[in-house]
């Protein structure tokens, strides 16, 4: 039979389809629930067209649910942009209205006339990481939290004594000196102590997922935690938003992708960049705070830095270059280390190692970047390292080094 399209619009509690074929005819279409009694409904009446293929509307979203039991169940599904289907929604209307059907039929057309979209593969692995990473995000802002209140607390406690990075232990020995003897005093020290208990619970917590985190990383083969910067939690936050590397054709669109590409604001004779807003913000802040890390010790990245200082850029504007030449480094590890995996189903000849190469893999200096960073055509190699500090290094350039 023909090969037909099943365009989903996905929500918690209900998913709408439409069925379209290879010229976007509509075949069919229906609302289902997505508790087991819906979901099983929606594959029985599917049925009648075997060769399919789903595409689901942010498979990384609100999604996801939908398309890992579909993935599990060995059905093809593809990821359809939210972008790509609000476009087809206008310009195929003739407005912007949103319904579930309209959003079902837009998603149908991207996946019909869009090449190169997504493929959902079964990853019990990198699953395994998203859910740590999460967790792990979740944990840290409530131990934020609770470190305020205990912060609050402490501060009513004992005046003028506010520690502005406090620890566990350290807010365990301030709470020690404490003995209030009325009952609000008595009140508001039995509440820190719970505050400090649960500080350290979750302190544990972060811990644990810390480690696991870290093996789960190194375990899928990934070198993103050898950029100064990047630790277990930064590492798990790429690989779980990013996935297939395969999806991005160059450095240029994954950059776009992390937010730390610039955007053209020029207007006449006037050229200028400005800062953009858009992309994946958790990528783009993971990028950030690997910026800072890099600016607070002696690194290649701080070097780096300074000589966009020297050249005349504000310090803002050096650290948007800062972060995105780093966002090349990610990108060409990821690649990497995907090529590494491809290879590493080959047996080890007696050659040597898969994958070995007789050429250098050193790098000319840096390319001149004007003021606003602008991308360069073709694929980037790395720029930045993790210090050495048992080697001086031989040249205040020396950005690029051998991997």
């Amino acid at each position: 039979m023909t090969d037909v399209i099943i365009g989903v619009d996905p929500h918690k509690l209900s998913a709408t389809i439409e069925v379209v074929d290879s010229g976007g005819h509509l075949l069919g279409s229906g609302r289902f629930t997505t508790d087991n009694t819906g979901y099983a409904a929606m594959r029985a009446y599917v049925k009648a067209w075997p060769n399919r293929v789903w595409a689901i509307e942010g498979a990384n979203g609100a999604g996801r649910p939908l398309a890992q039991r579909l993935v599990e169940a060995g059905e093809q599904v593809l990821d359809v942009p939210a972008k790509l289907a609000a476009r087809v929604r206008l310009f195929d209307t003739g407005h912007n209205r949103k319904t579930d059907a309209l959003d079902a039929h837009s998603i149908a057309m991207v996946a019909v006339h869009t090449l190169g979209l997504r493929r959902l593969t079964p990853d019990g692995d990198l699953e395994a990481i998203r859910m740590l990473t999460d967790r792990r995000d979740e944990l840290a802002r409530l131990r934020v939290q609770t470190l305020n209140r205990l912060q609050r607390l402490l501060s009513e406690l004992i005046p003028g004594q506010r520690k502005k990075d406090l620890s566990a232990m350290q807010a365990k020995t301030m709470l020690a000196t404490v003995r209030p003897r009325d009952i609000a005093g008595k009140t508001r020290r039995r509440m820190a102590a719970e505050e400090l208990a649960d500080l350290v619970a979750v302190d544990k917590k972060l811990k644990k997922i810390k480690a696991e985190l870290k093996t789960a990383v190194e375990t899928r083969g990934s070198t993103l935690m050898e950029v100064h910067g990047i630790g277990p939690a930064g590492a798990g936050r790429i690989l779980a938003d990013v996935g297939d590397i395969a999806r991005f054709s160059d450095r240029n669109r994954f950059a776009s992708w992390t937010g730390t590409a610039p955007l053209d604001a020029s207007s006449g004779e006037q050229i200028r960049h400005r800062l953009s807003r858009a992309g994946n913000r958790r990528m783009n802040h993971v990028i950030h705070i690997a910026a800072i890390v890099q600016l607070r010790n002696d690194t290649e990245g701080r070097a780096y830095y300074r000589r966009k200082l020297a050249a005349g850029k504000t310090p803002l504007e050096a650290l948007r270059c800062l972060k995105r030449r780093l966002s090349d480094v990610i990108y060409r590890r990821l690649v990497n280390d995907a090529r590494a995996a491809e290879n590493h189903t080959v047996e080890t000849g007696p050659g040597g190692h898969c994958g070995a190469s007789q050429e250098s893999c050193a790098v000319d200096l840096p390319p001149h970047i004007d003021t606003s960073d602008q991308p360069l055509p073709g694929p980037a190699t790395p720029t930045l390292r993790r210090p050495i500090r048992s080697r001086k290094r031989t040249s205040p350039n020396a950005l690029n080094p051998v991997y």
